[in-house]
């Protein structure tokens, strides 16, 4: 997904004019992060399931994040990271709920949106009215979640916007502790695990403790996205720095598509990761309903 560096490309971040002192990334590092298509060659497991178990999206309302210089970081949900996998888990035939904290819509950053990738656009086109008019992530909790839910698994798309509003949100925090009590997947990726830690909350420790995860290296937001002008500045904290202080175990330092699978939570590092994340979510969800049925 690296596209070939361009010669002459401003590395400063581009202003956004909706928002006083905020900034989109700047040229340089979108000639660097993005790209026309993904790596995306096929489902594995079209159709394969039929019932009415649904996958639970919780996405990201959150269009700024506030750095440590005082600028706004204009973000959201990165659409690969949402799409690719989702493209995966819907051909197999799982339905796709979106909730929001607030049921406020879902942000995208759409200068990452590869507009020439038809699993990507035809999935976009899918979700959009969902994303649009997302269900509240409160109400789910108050009526959708409990031992015999529709949704087998959460999901929790990456993008810088996930940092903001999930990782504090109490009903973050009761899906979380849904999951877990029930055996159900939660499939996350890139910053995407910040969320996380809303598990943590009003408890001595995380139930997460001692899991291994994939996220997106501490080291690229404390250097080169600074310096090819991703970032407009530092961020207020660090995902993996302090899932770590958590007791997980982060098992990358570097952006190379890697997944994992730690019991019923799978992880990706980044957008590289979205499409094998995909594949491995779509395995242990149709795997899971084999063997419930």
């Amino acid at each position: 997904m690296m596209a070939t560096a361009s010669d002459g490309l401003s590395r400063e971040p581009a202003r956004d004019p909706a928002e006083d002192n905020a900034y989109f990334p700047s040229p340089y590092s979108l000639s660097q992060y993005t790209s026309p298509k993904t790596d995306f060659d096929g489902v594995k497991h079209k159709d394969a399931y039929s019932g009415d178990k649904k996958v639970l999206m919780i996405a990201s309302a959150e269009r700024y994040v506030l750095l440590q210089n005082g600028k706004m970081f204009s973000t959201g949900n990165h659409p690969v990271e949402m799409l690719l996998p989702a493209h995966h888990l819907m051909e197999a035939g799982f339905d796709i709920d979106v909730a929001t904290v607030g049921g406020y819509p879902a942000k995208l950053e759409l200068w990452a949106l590869p507009e020439e990738d038809e699993a990507v656009m035809s999935t976009y086109e899918a979700l959009k009215p969902k994303l649009k008019n997302p269900l509240d992530l409160a109400d789910v909790v108050a009526d959708g979640l409990g031992e015999d839910s529709e949704y087998l698994a959460v999901f929790i798309p990456g993008g810088h916007g996930a940092v903001v509003g999930l990782p504090g949100s109490e009903d973050v925090t009761r899906t979380l502790d849904w999951a877990l009590a029930n055996d159900k997947h939660v499939i996350t990726l890139c910053h995407g695990p910040a969320a996380l830690m809303a598990a943590s909350l009003g408890k001595k420790e995380s139930p997460f403790k001692g899991y291994s995860v994939c996220v997106f290296p501490d080291a690229l937001d404390e250097g080169p996205n600074l310096e090819i002008g991703y970032l407009p500045g530092r961020l207020q904290w660090l995902v993996a720095d302090l899932l770590r202080e958590q007791g997980l175990n982060v098992i990358n330092d570097k952006m190379t598509g890697q997944v994992h699978q730690d019991r019923r939570l799978l992880t990706g590092d980044s957008p590289l990761a979205s499409n094998a994340l995909g594949l491995l979510a779509a395995d242990a969800l149709v795997e899971a309903t084999q063997d419930e049925g």
